[in-house]
């Protein structure tokens, strides 16, 4: 049978919403030189750079509404971090994208296939690892990354390949016949994410991937998602703010439900130069210190530290936006006779943006694109 005689055969039968087993192995994404199945579904709909594109999404649950109308785009290989504190509407979001469960209102498509209408194809072209790894523990690692294969309707000929390259690419290699009950959490972790990528998945979904994990542990899992950027696309759901700066691209800031921020933290760090501050460190008496602070032109607010053993006075002075008084304040200080040792601008960091962008919501949270 052609290809195109076998795919009418897969839309007849999933018109008639029979053997799912059979549509499964049509759908099954593999590498050029496989099977003639592997690549018809997998075509379809990947033609532009955005790989998943969320459109309006709500889920309201009665009368609380935990996503409202979120909306945002990655693109292929990119590695987007879905950043949001604690009961922000993150792992909510995860779960409708993966098919979890139904969205209320709003569109979502990755790869090219409607999360709600084209579900058992959206599954095909993810890897999702939940907080908790679904793990069997009375399995070996090789038998369990095996055993999902199987689920999945993988080709019997590619599954050890599959296996060996996901046991490769999460340095499981040596612990392959391990009953994973034997395991360190960090090994459970990674056996995680061995079986969400098992299968050569376009995207790869991870939620709160190095919650419980010992630092050693976090820095692993860190340089192994780095690893895959490029060859997957990524969505990583964190409250861990250097989880963000060290792994993603571009951050999706998520507050009550609504999206408050989308952009690279570089772009975010621009728009928000309104709360540009000025470090000094001097010796000088503090009273007069803070009052020539507060009289440069410029200046919008004076934070001065208690003086050190050393003498040594430090200050940190808020600056009007399009606002440069750093000359100012040097002037005054040396004109005053007092000892500068250092005057420099403050970069806002990624806490400085979220602390931002989610303490008031009700001024921050803006449209998503």
């Amino acid at each position: 049978m052609d290809a195109l005689g076998a795919s009418l055969v897969a839309c007849w039968i999933l018109g008639l919403g029979g053997i799912f087993n059979f549509a499964e192995f049509l759908v099954y994404k593999g590498r050029p030189g496989e099977n003639w199945e592997v690549g018809f579904f997998s075509l379809i709909g990947i033609w532009g750079n955005a790989l998943i594109e969320v459109e309006d999404l709500t889920k309201a649950y009665g009368s609380v509404t935990a996503v409202d109308h979120v909306s945002f785009t990655v693109n292929n290989g990119e590695i987007l971090g879905f950043l949001g504190p604690n009961g922000a509407g993150k792992t909510t979001t995860m779960r409708i994208l993966t098919g979890y469960m139904p969205a209320t209102s709003g569109t979502a498509r990755v790869a090219g296939f409607d999360v709600f209408e084209d579900s058992l194809e959206v599954r095909r072209h993810i890897g999702y690892l939940p907080e908790a790894p679904p793990v069997y523990p009375d399995m070996s690692v090789e038998t369990y990354l095996d055993f999902v294969l199987r689920i999945k309707n993988a080709p019997a000929e590619t599954r050890r390949s599959r296996v060996t390259e996901a046991l490769e690419k999460t340095n499981l290699a040596d612990k392959r016949k391990e009953l994973i009950k034997r395991l360190s959490r960090g090994y459970k972790q990674r056996v995680g994410l061995a079986q969400a990528l098992v299968h050569d998945p376009d995207v790869i979904i991870l939620d709160e991937p190095t919650v419980g994990l010992d630092p050693k542990q976090i820095i692993e899992v860190r340089n192994l998602i780095k690893g895959l950027a490029g060859s997957h696309t990524i969505i990583l759901s964190t409250h861990i703010l250097p989880e963000v700066s060290m792994t993603c691209d571009r951050v999706v800031i998520i507050n009550k439900g609504k999206i408050a921020a989308v952009d690279t933290p570089q772009n975010l760090t621009a728009q928000l130069k309104g709360k540009q501050k000025i470090y000094v460190d001097v010796r000088a008496p503090e009273k007069p210190l803070a009052e020539l602070l507060a009289h440069v032109p410029g200046a919008s607010g004076i934070e001065v530290s208690p003086a050190r053993a050393d003498g040594h006075l430090t200050a940190t002075v808020e600056v009007l936006p399009g606002n440069d008084i750093r000359s100012q304040i040097a002037a005054g200080i040396v004109g005053k006779g007092w000892a500068l040792y250092e005057l420099r601008g403050i970069s806002l960091s990624l806490e400085d943006i979220f602390l931002e962008l989610t303490t008031d919501d009700a001024t921050h949270a803006q449209p998503s694109n």
